[in-house]
C-alpha cells in the first residue's frame, strides 16, 4: 500500500510541473504588455542570445504585427525585447550602442553627442531578469521601455535605424544574431 500512495503522490506533482511549463511557455510566446498596448496583433518572429567571451548577455526576441522582411525591416513597425543575464551600467550600453550603431554608416560628431546624450539619460542600468524593450515605429522613431515603463520617446528616424540597426542592419557586428531574430529570413 505504501508504493501505491507515493505514486499517487507523484501524479499530481508531475501535473503541476508539466502545468508550469505551458504556462511559462505561455507567457514567454505572449508579447510584452507595452508591445501589445501599440500593436495588440504583434506576435515572435524570431529570439537569439547574445555572448560575450562566452558570457551570456541577454536574450532578444522580436515581435511585429505583421510581415517583417531582412530587406525592409527599418520601413516596418516591430519591437526588440532584450532580458539581460547580468548586471551593466546604462552608460556602458549607451557607449557601447553608439560604436554599434557607426556600423550602420557615418554621421557627424554633433550626432554623436546628440544621440549618446539621449541613449546615456534613457538607459538605466541594469540587473539580471530586467528588459529593455524598443518599440520602433517608423515614420515617427522609437519609444523605449524598461521592465514595462517608458524611459524615453525619440521623435528621430534616422537615430531610429541606426538604433535597430545594430540587431537587425545586414552591417550588424552579431549576423547570427540577427538571422534567428528575423527567423531564419535574413
Amino acid at each position: 500500500m505504501p508504493l501505491r500512495r507515493r505514486s499517487v503522490l507523484v501524479l499530481p506533482a508531475a501535473a503541476l510541473t508539466a502545468a508550469a511549463a505551458r504556462a511559462q511557455q505561455a507567457a514567454q510566446s505572449a508579447a510584452p504588455a507595452e508591445v501589445a498596448a501599440e500593436w495588440p496583433q504583434a506576435r515572435q518572429l524570431g529570439s537569439g542570445r547574445l555572448r560575450f567571451m562566452g558570457l551570456r548577455v541577454y536574450d532578444a526576441r522580436l515581435w511585429a504585427p505583421g510581415v517583417l522582411r531582412a530587406d525592409d525591416w527599418a520601413a516596418r513597425p516591430f519591437a526588440l525585447e532584450l532580458v539581460y543575464a547580468r548586471a551593466l551600467q546604462g552608460a556602458s550600453i549607451a557607449s557601447r550602442s553608439l560604436t554599434e550603431m557607426r556600423r550602420q554608416g557615418p554621421f557627424d560628431d554633433g550626432t554623436s553627442a546628440r544621440w549618446l546624450a539621449a541613449m546615456t539619460a534613457a538607459f538605466p542600468d541594469v540587473k539580471d531578469g530586467d528588459r529593455l524593450t524598443g518599440l520602433h515605429r517608423p515614420g515617427d522613431g522609437a519609444r523605449i521601455f524598461h521592465n514595462g515603463a517608458l524611459q524615453a520617446e525619440w521623435r528621430d528616424t534616422v537615430f531610429a535605424r541606426h538604433f535597430f540597426g545594430i540587431w537587425l542592419a545586414p552591417q550588424t557586428s552579431d549576423p547570427a544574431l540577427r538571422e534567428a531574430l528575423l527567423g531564419g529570413r535574413s
